[in-house]
Formats: C-alpha cells, structure tokens, sequence
C-alpha cells in the first residue's frame, strides 16, 4: 500500500518542493475517494432548501408562489449567492459547477484535516492515518444531532467546516502577529457561511488561545465581533406560536430529554476518550496534541453546559432552532482525526497490511451503509446520467415540461414514501409546491412567521393517499394548484402527460 508508507512519508516532509507536490497527490486523490465511499446525491435532503435556493439566484423567475420556504433563512448567508456568482462568472453548467463545488470543500476539509495531523504528530504515518480515517468516515452519524460529518451534497456547513478547520490550524501555528488575524479572517468567512457552525469554531478557538500563562485580549474581542454580528438575524427571535410549536415537534433533536441513552452516550464517550488521548500525548511529550485534545474537551463541556440552559427551559423554546447540541459535530471530526493519528502512531505505523486489514473493510462498511440509505438511487447521482429512482426522474421532466409559474402539490409525506429516497421536490424540479411535514416543517422551526402558512398547507393534504379528483380541484380554488405528483397508479380523472413505475405528473383540471 503506497499512501503510508513511501508516498506518505516523502509527501510529509515540508519545505521540499517534491515533498509539497507529493501532498498534493495524495490529498486531490484521497478527497475523490472520500465522495466515492459517501456518495453524491444533489437535491437531497436539506439540498431541497440550499440547490433552489442556488437555482433561484441563476434564474429569479422560479419559485413564484414559495420562495419565502427558503428565502427568509438564506438573508443570513452568503453561501447561495456565492455558489450562483461563481457558477455565472465561470459559465460552468449548473450540475457539473455543483459537482466541482462539492470535491472542492471535501478537498479543503481534508487538507485542513491534514494541517492539523502535522501540529499534533510527527510521524508521517500518523499524519496520513488521521486524514485517511476522516476521509473515510464523513457520513459518521453525529449523535443526536441529525447530521454526519459532511453530507452527500453541497451543503454551507461544509464549507463553514473547512474555514474553521484552516482557523484551527492557523491557531496551532508558529506564534507570530498574523495567527490571529489570520484565524480570524476564516472564522468571519465562516460566519457568513454558516453563523452557527462558524460561533462553535471561534468559541474552541477562543479556548485554543487561551494559555493560563499568555492572556491575550483578542480572542474576547473576536468573540464580541461575531456576536454582534448575530443581531441582523431578527427571524431567530420571532415570537412562538402553535403552529410553530407544531413544526418544532417534529424535530426530535430539539429536545434533549428525549434522546435515548445511546446518543447520550455518544455524548459523552468522546469526551472521556479525548482526556484519555490527552494523557497519552502528556505521556509521549506531545504538547500539541494534549493541548487539542484538553481544550477540546473544555470546549465541550462548556458548550454542553450552554446547550442545556438554552433547551431544557420551556421559556427559551425558541432558542431550540439554534441547535446548540450541534457542537458536536466539531467535537466529532476532532476526535475522529486525533484517533486516526493515534492508530497510525501506535498500531498501522508503516505496515500495510495493517493498514489494509483496517480502512478496506471500514471503507466497505460506510459505502454498504450509504446504499442502506438510499436504495433506490444511483450512488453517484453524476450529471447527465439516467436516475433510476422514478421520482427523481419525474422532477426532472417537470423542470423541462411544465410552466415556471405553476403551482405543485405532492403527499405531504412524499421523501418518506419507498423509492423516493429524501429527494427534494424543488431542487430538482424547479416548480412552487405546497408546504410539505418533513423538510418544510425545519425550516418553519427556524422561522416562525412561515408556521401559519405551513399549517395551513399542510392541514389541506392530510389524507393525501385517499385524495381523488374533487380533492384536488379544492386545492386549486384555494391555493392555485394546477399540477400534482402521484404515486403510481394514480387517481382516476386526472390528465397526466407524465408517468413512469413510481411517480405520475397529472394536471389538476
């Protein structure tokens, strides 16, 4: 095996210009191995908010009657508008710019992953250890929190990651004037990323650069920036109402007395596991890795305990949507880098079968999880090539064949029906839908003012699957709905110029 051992061990050494290119031939390759074992699924899931939103900036005419499902929200990122600026300046077809976007943050997480293996280890093959095992495990589920490390698509979180991972790395950098800047320059990026990942990486870099010998006053005032920052967000502290509490319910990662003893665990394993690396770097003379390692931990206790005050308190109900539990998600990639480097120090060192005997099988474990996941898709949903998912190919269609200002409605359920897979309607079609009760009903979380709207909606579709023609002509008297999705085989009455085995497109007349 070439990575660890020769390829490894030269592209590891710094400072040569034959050492930096070596890196480089191992991290491009290793990036595109990581999409290869996660998969790529554009329009999926969360994708349903971020792709139209991406989709809308190229082309303001779509997305006529619902663009506030989506529009509301993004005001507090940047990351929609980047992704359209570039896709517009480059001329780069959509789903291929999509596509290069996606290996691009998975390269950059990666190579930060890489800048921080060589702050905490030595050896070469404990460097490449750690940034193999990340790579191999980017759908590691977060406990609790309803996220992997990275996911399937293009997603802001992502990006936020790879910006506060180069902050990290330059927070562990040579001591010089422009460590902090900067640090601080990648944490503001993130911010306008993602604000809520981006508040999780100042605070452990806030708790990187503190040294109980070398007080600075930077980081305090960093941390005052990006909380002023905060304050344009006003639909974070829209008041509360039914029908948003309603919409909140349905995510069960809200509410932390719920969770099992499992995802507790997940809770705090990691955290113990990370004070016991801490002695094994105390023991081996490691200061960088203790000091992660320590500080990680602090981090964690700390944002657990602020977690807990703002979820536990049913006065504070709408601060839930800030998900403070989602510091996790830092403390995870952390630990899952720290026990690569570790596994490569002391067990893989240079032997390759070692190496085999580990990453091929959990390779093969994560890629046999993700196709669990979603069965009926392509694992690699590549553009221009045929899905063989039914729905997704009827969202299509309905982008080509149906008019920009038309009005959808769908089941209500319709990411959870076999053989959808959690594709979202309008990423991938490209037409208003009425609200639905598994995507929608987060975003309706996060902003209040859409609950009544979403209620509404969503109270007119119940019993969906019993819907016949009257039905459906009471959904276009009262919200316009002049198309709708169908499970095959359909309702008797209705034209549908589109069917395939799974999904019809009829017209509401």
């Amino acid at each position: 095996m070439t990575l660890p051992n020769e390829l490894a061990s030269r592209a590891g050494t710094s400072g040569s210009v034959s050492g930096r290119r070596l890196r480089w031939l191992a991290l491009l390759p290793l990036s595109v191995f990581a999409i290869l074992i996660q998969g790529y699924h554009p329009g999926l899931e969360d994708d349903a908010f971020y792709l139209a939103a991406i989709k809308q900036n190229l082309n303001p005419s779509l997305f006529p009657h619902d663009a506030d499902f989506f529009r509301v929200q993004f005001q507090a990122t940047v990351f929609d508008k980047l992704i359209a600026l570039s896709l517009r300046w480059t001329h780069v077809p959509l789903e291929w710019g999509i596509l290069f976007w996606q290996w691009g943050v998975t390269f950059l997480i990666v190579w930060g992953c890489w800048r921080i293996s060589r702050r905490c280890f030595a050896d070469a093959h404990a460097q490449w250890a750690a940034v193999t095992l990340v790579a191999v495990l980017l759908t590691l589920p977060v406990s609790g929190t309803g996220l992997s490390l990275t996911d399937q698509h293009l997603h802001p979180r992502a990006l936020a990651t790879a910006l506060i991972l180069a902050a990290i790395a330059a927070v562990l950098g040579p001591r010089n004037k422009q460590r902090p800047l900067v640090a601080g320059a990648m944490l503001t990026a993130a911010f306008f990323v993602h604000a809520i990942m981006a508040a999780f990486g100042a605070s452990y870099c806030v708790f990187l650069l503190c040294n109980p010998v070398e007080q600075t006053d930077t980081a305090p005032r960093r941390t005052s920036v990006l909380a002023g920052l905060l304050l344009p967000l006003g639909w974070v502290f829209e008041p509360a109402s039914d029908a948003w509490r309603q919409a909140a319910a349905t995510r069960s990662f809200y509410f932390v007395l719920r969770w099992p003893w499992y995802e507790w665990l997940g809770v705090v394993a990691p955290l113990a596991l990370l004070w016991w690396f801490r002695a094994l770097a105390q023991r081996g003379r490691q200061a960088v890795l203790a000091r992660v390692s320590e500080r990680l931990v602090y981090f964690g206790v700390f944002q657990l305990a602020v977690a807990l005050v703002m979820l536990l308190p049913s006065r504070l109900e709408r601060l839930r949507p800030l998900e403070p539990m989602r510091f996790l998600h830092l403390v995870y990639l952390l630990f899952v880098l720290l026990s690569g480097g570790l596994l490569g120090q002391y067990v893989l060192k240079k032997h390759a079968l070692r190496w085999l005997l580990l990453f091929v099988p959990l390779s093969a474990g994560m890629f046999y999880a993700q196709r669990q996941m979603y069965p009926a898709t392509p694992h690699l949903e590549l553009p221009g090539a045929t899905s063989g998912n039914g729905w997704v190919e009827a969202f299509r269609w309905i982008s080509r064949n149906t008019p920009v200002d038309g009005e959808f409605a769908l089941d209500p359920h319709y990411m959870e029906l076999p053989g959808e897979d959690y594709h979202g309607f309008r990423a991938l079609a490209e037409r208003s839908v009425l609200a639905d009760g598994v995507k929608d009903a987060g975003m309706v979380a996060r902003v209040p003012r859409l609950a009544p709207r979403w209620q509404r909606e969503v109270d007119a579709q119940r019993g969906w699957r019993d819907f016949q023609r009257a039905d459906f002509l009471r959904l276009r008297a009262e919200f316009g709905v002049d198309w709708v999705v169908l499970a095959a085989p359909g309702v008797a009455g209705l034209p549908c110029p589109y069917r395939n085995s799974q999904a019809m497109v009829c017209r509401v007349e």
